[in-house]
C-alpha cells in the first residue's frame, strides 16, 4: 500500500499556524469561564495588554508540545486539551464553591476526588464537547499536515525536539517568575473587585491569573526579623489557671451585617430584619460593636483565621489572599489556649471539609473535634445551603452532650446558608421573599438582590435569637460570641451600596467596606461567675465597641479570665488598646481617630513591628507538638 503523503509546513508557516491557534484556544478557555465572553473581550479592548498576557502561556505551552511532536496541530490538540480542561475546572470550581482553580490546588488531588464524589456537580456539557471536539479537529489536522524538518541537520531528530521543547518550557517558566510574578503589573489592571478573587479571575482572563497564581500566597519576612527574638517573645512570662469555668460558643454567621440598619432602608420595629440584635444592644449582659474583617464581600476563611489566631491575613504578605492556603503545620489559637485547660473544643461548619483545606486547618489550630456536613445527621437545606437554625440545634446538641460529660466546652461554628448568590432562585423557583422597604430608589436587579440577602439575615438572626433564649435557660455559665464573616457581594462593581449610597460614606473605601456586627453575651448564670460588669470595663473597648477581628479572640480571652494565659494573647490585647483597629496602613485609635502607618508614634509602630515578626515565627517556624 502507498504510504499517506501529509503535507508540510514551511517553518515560517508553522509558527504562524502556532500563532493563530494559541489566539483561538485562548479565546476558547476564556469562554469556557462563567462569565460572558463580551464582558472580558470588552475588559480586554480597554487593557490591551491582557491580550498578550492570556496568550502568551497558551503559545508557549503549544510551541513546547509543537517542537515535541514536530507537528503544531498535534501540539495544539494537546494544549488545548489542558487549557481546557482546567478552564471547565474553574468554571465548575468557581459556580460551586466561589473560588478558582489554582496552581497549589494540584498538591490536593485527593481531596479534588472527594470532593468530585460528594458534590452535586452541574458540568457544562456544551463547553467540555467544544474542547474535545476542537481537539478532536486539531489532531486530525496533525495526521494530514506536518512541519518540515529543521534547516540545520543536526536539529533534526530527538536533539532538536528536545531543546525546542526545553527552550520553551523555559521561557514561560522565566516569565512566570518575573513577568507574571509581578504584583504591580497585576494591581494594575483595573477591576471592580481587587479583593473578590472570582471576580478578578474573570475579567483578567483565567490564562494570565493562573499563571500570576504560581508565586501567590508567600509568607513575607518582616524587614529586621529576628528568630531568637521572636522565640524570647513566645517564652514570655504568663499566668495559666486564671480562667473562668465558662462554656464559650463562637459562631461566625456568613455574610452577617447590619447594612440594613442604613438610612436608605424604612424598616421599622415591626418588621426589623435583626430584632433580635439590636434588642442585645440594650442588653445589660451583652458587648455590641463592630469587626473589622480582612476583606470585602468574601475571604470567610480569612476571618476565620484572624479571630482564632490573632493573626492578620492582610499582614502576611502582600500578595496573600487566603490566610488557610499558607498554614501548614500546627499554630497556636483559641481552641489550644481552651484546650489547655481541660475544654472540650470543636468546630462545626455545614460546607466540605476540603474547601480551604480545613480539615486539615482545623487540626493544626488544634480543634479537637470537627464536623462537616457529610457527618451532618438529616442536615435541612433553604435551597443550596444547610440552614442556620439546623446549625443552631447542633450548637445545642454538643452543648448539652458537654454538660453531660462534666466537661466545659469551647466550640466555634462558621455558617454556610447566607452565601452568595442572592439571586430569586436563591431558595427555590417561586419563592415568596418579603419586601424591603427602602428610602431611595433602585434597579430592579438591586431589589432582588436586597430582598434575598435579608430574607438571609433575617434567618441569621433568628439564629442568635434562638441561640441566646437556649443559653438563658441553662444552669451552666455560657459565653455566646456571634459575628459576621465579610459583608454580602450585593453585585458587580459594588453595584447595590452604590444604588443605596452607602458608599458615600468617607471612611467606606478604608474601614466601612470592612465592618461586621459582633456581639458578646453571657447568660445570667456567666455573668456572676465573670463578674460581668468589672470584667467588662477592664476590657479598656472603644466607646463604639469597634476592633479588628485579629483581637477579638484575644478580647474573648481577657473577658473570661484568660488574657495572661499565653505571653502572645496577652501581647495582643496590649496591641488593642493602643490601636482598636489595624487595617492595612490605617489605624483607628482609642479616642476614635483615624491615622496612617506613617503617623503611628514609635510605640505603636514598634507593637505592630513586633506582632508582624512574630506571626511570621508562629507560622514558619514555631513547633508546637500534636
Amino acid at each position: 500500500m502507498k504510504r499517506f503523503q501529509k503535507f508540510a509546513l514551511p517553518l515560517w508557516a508553522s509558527f504562524l499556524a502556532a500563532v493563530l491557534l494559541a489566539g483561538a484556544i485562548t479565546l476558547l478557555a476564556l469562554w469556557c469561564q462563567p462569565n460572558a465572553l463580551r464582558a472580558v473581550l470588552a475588559v480586554f479592548r480597554s487593557q490591551p495588554l491582557l491580550i498578550v498576557l492570556n496568550a502568551l502561556p497558551v503559545g508557549l505551552v503549544l510551541l513546547a508540545f509543537a517542537f515535541l511532536f514536530r507537528n503544531v496541530f498535534w501540539g495544539a490538540a494537546l494544549t488545548n486539551l489542558l487549557v481546557g480542561a482546567l478552564s471547565i475546572a474553574n468554571r465548575i470550581k468557581i459556580e460551586i464553591r466561589d473560588e478558582p482553580v489554582f496552581p497549589r490546588d494540584f498538591a490536593l488531588l485527593k481531596e479534588l476526588g472527594r470532593a468530585m464524589g460528594d458534590y452535586d456537580i452541574h458540568y457544562p456539557v456544551g463547553a467540555i464537547l467544544l474542547v474535545l471536539g476542537f481537539t478532536a479537529v486539531l489532531a486530525v489536522l496533525g495526521v494530514f499536515i506536518s512541519g518540515r524538518p529543521c534547516p540545520v541537520a543536526r536539529l533534526r531528530g530527538w536533539l532538536g525536539r528536545v531543546l525546542g521543547c526545553a527552550a520553551s518550557a523555559a521561557v514561560l517558566a522565566g516569565l512566570i517568575v518575573t513577568v507574571y510574578a509581578s504584583n504591580d503589573l497585576y494591581n494594575s489592571f483595573r477591576v471592580s473587585n481587587a479583593y473578590y478573587i472570582p471576580s478578578v479571575f474573570n475579567e483578567l482572563g483565567f490564562p494570565y491569573c493562573f499563571c500570576h497564581q504560581f508565586t501567590t500566597y508567600p509568607v513575607d519576612k518582616p524587614e529586621g526579623y529576628s528568630r531568637s527574638e521572636a522565640e524570647s517573645w513566645d517564652a514570655g512570662e504568663t499566668a495559666a489557671g486564671q480562667g473562668k469555668a465558662v462554656h464559650v460558643v463562637m459562631v461566625m454567621n456568613e455574610a452577617f451585617s447590619d447594612i440594613t440598619d442604613d438610612d436608605a432602608f424604612a424598616y421599622t420595629a415591626e418588621n426589623d430584619p435583626l430584632s433580635n440584635l439590636h434588642a442585645l444592644e440594650a442588653d445589660p449582659h451583652a458587648i455590641t460593636g463592630h469587626i473589622v474583617v480582612p476583606g470585602f464581600a468574601g475571604g470567610t476563611a480569612n476571618t476565620e483565621f484572624d479571630v482564632l489566631t490573632g493573626m492578620q491575613t492582610n499582614a502576611l504578605s502582600t500578595l496573600t489572599t487566603s490566610a488557610f492556603r499558607v498554614v501548614n503545620r500546627n499554630l497556636d489559637s483559641l481552641f489550644r489556649v481552651f484546650g489547655s485547660e481541660g475544654y472540650a473544643t470543636s468546630f462545626f461548619h455545614p460546607g466540605d471539609d476540603w474547601f480551604y483545606n480545613r480539615e486539615n486547618v482545623y487540626r493544626w489550630l488544634g480543634a479537637e473535634k470537627t464536623r462537616f456536613v457529610d457527618e451532618m445527621e438529616d442536615p435541612e437545606s433553604k435551597g443550596r445551603w444547610v440552614t442556620d437554625d439546623y446549625l443552631a440545634g447542633l450548637i445545642e446538641q454538643e452543648f448539652q452532650e458537654t454538660v453531660d460529660r462534666g466537661e466545659l466546652l469551647f466550640h466555634y461554628t462558621t455558617t454556610i446558608q447566607n452565601h452568595m448568590s442572592y439571586t430569586a432562585d436563591k431558595y427555590g423557583e417561586g419563592y415568596a421573599y418579603p419586601e424591603v422597604p427602602l428610602n431611595v430608589e433602585v434597579s430592579d436587579e438591586v431589589r432582588t438582590l436586597l430582598e434575598v440577602y435579608a430574607e438571609g439575615a433575617r434567618d441569621a438572626d433568628a439564629m442568635l435569637g434562638r441561640l441566646v433564649e437556649s443559653f438563658s435557660a441553662a444552669e451552666e455559665p455560657v459565653v455566646l460570641v456571634y459575628f459576621g464573616d465579610h459583608l454580602p457581594y450585593l453585585g458587580d462593581n459594588q453595584l447595590a451600596y452604590e444604588e443605596l449610597g452607602i458608599t458615600q460614606d468617607a471612611e467606606w473605601d478604608t474601614l466601612r467596606s470592612y465592618e461586621t456586627p459582633y456581639v458578646i453575651w453571657t447568660n445570667e448564670a456567666g455573668a456572676e461567675a465573670l463578674d460581668w460588669e468589672n470584667a467588662v470595663a477592664s476590657l479598656d473597648l472603644p466607646e463604639d465597641g469597634t476592633l479588628s477581628a485579629s483581637f477579638l479572640g484575644a478580647a474573648v480571652l481577657e473577658l473570661t479570665g484568660r488574657g495572661e494565659e499565653t505571653a502572645w494573647f496577652s501581647f495582643l490585647n496590649q496591641l488593642r488598646r493602643l490601636a482598636p483597629v489595624v487595617q492595612r496602613q490605617t489605624y483607628l485609635l482609642p479616642d476614635g481617630s483615624l491615622i496612617s502607618a506613617d503617623e503611628a508614634d514609635e510605640d505603636l509602630a514598634n507593637a505592630i513591628h513586633q506582632w508582624h515578626c512574630w506571626s511570621y515565627y508562629k507560622l514558619q517556624t514555631k513547633e508546637i507538638p500534636n
